[in-house]
């Protein structure tokens, strides 16, 4: 069985855009850099909270293009490529391997909800099959609360059967404890990420991974904090205060908020673009979530 080489915390990097909604490959490389020297141990780029499924294939191998001319090792990056239709996660994960990356983020077919284990086993069998690499390593994305479409525990332990030197690991953002905590369970071999870190240091109680996590963009330190220092006694105050600042963007639509945050450290406000159909966080709701995590202590530049 092949070993995942992430573990730590990993970043979904929000994608930058302009005005005209182009994404903005300068701004995105200075970000995926900062986050890097900020600890992370990889970027989970072209996620959920990168606004993946609003990028065209090109654009996602356009800014992965962008990342690696950019000094950033492919070792360090996990691009996500499921996406609904076949040819194209096909076309995404080849682009990936051969670009080095140590692995890929791979969404289930998500548009059609009726579907059982079977039709899962064979898109995930025929996407192994076609890009046909033995480079290709596939974190499993687990995230019904968006996808509606489960990665069951059943379909994770086929999967790991039939390629055990292809799925090496599952990012579970189910946002169930119990859900992670029995894969976990049921599968120690299987290099197992929360979704948020809410989860982090249970995960790593249980034998888990690290985490991917979305709130990493602007609290990065402090999550990692976590994970380096997961075995000494003052944890868990460490765990409570991430737990904090995460609550309080729960409050808020995640990605706008997250945006609204990044766009005042970097003194930059195009970053609150986002690509329809999200819309950016209303005057009042900013002053809000910026009141709040001033409140708190918390800000981007003093982690």
């Amino acid at each position: 069985m092949a070993q995942s080489i992430f573990r730590g915390v990993l970043v979904p990097a929000l994608t930058p855009f302009k005005k005209n909604l182009e994404p903005d490959t300068d701004a995105f490389l200075t970000h995926c850099q900062w986050l890097l020297q900020q600890g992370a141990a990889g970027l989970a780029v072209f996620g959920t909270t990168s606004e993946g499924n609003s990028l065209v294939a090109e654009e996602r191998m356009n800014l992965l293009e962008a990342l690696i001319a950019g000094d950033i090792s492919p070792a360090r990056l996990m691009p996500g490529t499921g996406t609904c239709a076949l040819p194209e996660t096909v076309r995404l994960t080849k682009h990936a391997v051969s670009r080095g990356c140590a692995g890929v983020l791979m969404l289930p077919p998500f548009y059609y909800k009726a579907v059982n284990d079977n039709a899962l086993f064979a898109s995930y069998s025929e996407v192994i099959q076609r890009v046909g690499h033995s480079d290709l390593r596939i974190y499993l994305y687990h995230i019904p609360p968006v996808a509606q479409v489960p990665i069951s525990l059943t379909l994770i332990g086929r999967l790991l059967k039939h390629y055990p030197d292809v799925v090496v690991g599952l990012k579970d953002s189910s946002g169930d404890w119990n859900h992670t905590e029995a894969v976990l369970r049921e599968y120690p071999t299987l290099a197992t990420f929360c979704g948020s870190e809410i989860f982090l240091l249970d995960t790593l109680r249980h034998g888990g991974s690290g985490s991917i996590t979305a709130t990493a963009n602007v609290n990065t330190k402090n999550i990692c904090a976590v994970f380096e220092h997961w075995k000494k006694p003052n944890v868990d105050q460490r765990q409570a205060q991430i737990t904090a600042v995460r609550r309080i963007l729960e409050g808020y639509a995640p990605i706008p908020a997250l945006k609204s945050i990044v766009a005042e450290f970097y003194e930059s406000p195009e970053w609150k673009t986002t690509r329809p159909p999200l819309n950016a966080l209303s005057t009042e709701e900013e002053k809000s979530l910026m009141g709040a995590l001033g409140r708190f202590g918390f800000s981007m530049a003093n982690q």
